[in-house]
């Protein structure tokens, strides 16, 4: 099986593909750019594995960043909570750590582990717990193949780390949640300890590979003067939803999560309708001017800046803003009854029962 190298000029493609694939959530990437270009230096590089020759022995970690996005606009991580947690929970476990994991495809946890990587030594496998963002520790694949979160060790700026264990994946988000408030609404945490043969059995496979490939895609469309969307909808085989302009945006920090809504207008093709946009970190519902939805979690909501191609962040929605709104098919994993019950619409509290994607656009061309 191919593996691949990544060096601080690969960190570019990094940021933007996972940016993307994030759907407005996981932090902003540019901050873990940063911090894994530094981690880097000039001629650092990262060893990126394929899962399937890690060893089924091996200790493979997720680190990330839990919190609400938008308290990381000032709150910015000195650089070595991760390394302290990752660290702390060596200690506890009596053993160093094979590999690193991305816990989520998206923003700045795409980034991440890359400068804790870097710093370590320690390779990063290829793929992730969710083919996305999602808000919450226990929206993971890892939760439906009964692999425990805890012990995690979770860390802040003024250098307090914490250890926890807990009795369920939902039971260590609850407690996690209540210290990340208490720490400022971010810290940086190392959980979901696992051998390599639960890895491969919990892990979506191949999605760093893909993060770096939208980046790349982004960038290149954007280098042509074309906009990114219609290539990102036929690689990725997803549908165009809607390009509309943000004309009123609610937004609060609550609870350790960024909670809010946008209303839109549409422009171009879509000029005349009203859009709802509404997210808990990350975008989660997309309802036409009548309440009728266009794209429902757990399948993507991604945002583009209808003008520049950018991905947009739930953090960085302001009013006027024109984006153009992209859904991806969830994996199937996460459109199974198990996959629902984690991350679903009625478990944020959304009135729509779950319909995919291709069900609510039948007249999109998903090309």
């Amino acid at each position: 099986m191919m593996g691949f190298e990544v060096t601080s000029r690969d960190m570019d493609a990094i940021a933007l593909g996972g940016a993307f694939l994030g759907t407005g959530g996981g932090g902003d990437p540019y901050i873990g750019k940063l911090m894994a270009r530094a981690a880097m230096g000039a001629e650092g590089r990262v060893q990126v594995v394929d899962a399937a020759d890690v060893p089924d022995d091996a200790l493979c970690v997720p680190v990330c960043m839990m919190g609400a996005p938008t308290v990381m606009l000032e709150k910015l991580p000195n650089g070595n909570e991760a390394l302290s947690a990752l660290a702390a929970l060596e200690a506890y476990l009596g053993r160093k750590a094979d590999y690193l994991i991305c816990i989520e495809a998206g923003g700045l946890n795409s980034t991440i582990p890359f400068a804790v990587a870097a710093a370590t030594g320690l390779p990063l496998i290829d793929g992730d717990g969710m083919g996305r963002a999602f808000p919450e520790l226990q929206m993971v694949t890892m939760t439906m193949h009964d692999i425990a979160a805890t012990p995690m060790v979770i860390a802040d700026e003024k250098g307090n780390t914490s250890v926890l264990n807990a009795i369920s994946n939902i039971w260590t988000e609850r407690l996690a949640r209540a210290q990340t408030v208490e720490m400022g609404g971010a810290a940086l945490v190392a959980l979901y300890p696992m051998s390599g043969a639960q890895m491969k059995a919990g892990l979506l496979h191949g999605t760093l590979g893909l993060v770096r490939e939208l980046g790349l895609t982004i960038a290149r469309e954007r280098r042509a003067n074309r906009h990114p969307a219609d290539a990102l909808i036929q690689r990725c085989g997803g549908f165009d939803l809607c390009t509309a302009r943000v004309v009123d945006i609610e937004r609060n920090t609550v609870g350790g999560f960024a909670r809010g809504k946008a209303i839109l207008r549409g422009v171009e093709a879509d000029a005349g309708r009203d859009f709802a946009l509404s997210f808990q970190n990350e975008f989660l519902c997309l309802e036409d001017g009548k309440g009728e939805p266009l794209a429902l979690t757990p399948d993507l909501i991604c945002a583009l800046d209808a003008d520049g191609g950018l991905p947009v962040t739930t953090e960085t929605l302001r009013f006027g803003l024109a984006l153009r709104l992209i859904g991806l098919p969830a994996d199937p994993q996460w459109r199974s009854p198990a996959g629902l019950d984690l991350s679903g619409p009625a478990y944020f509290g959304y009135q729509h029962e779950f319909s995919p994607l291709e069900k609510l656009n039948p007249a999109t061309n998903n090309r």
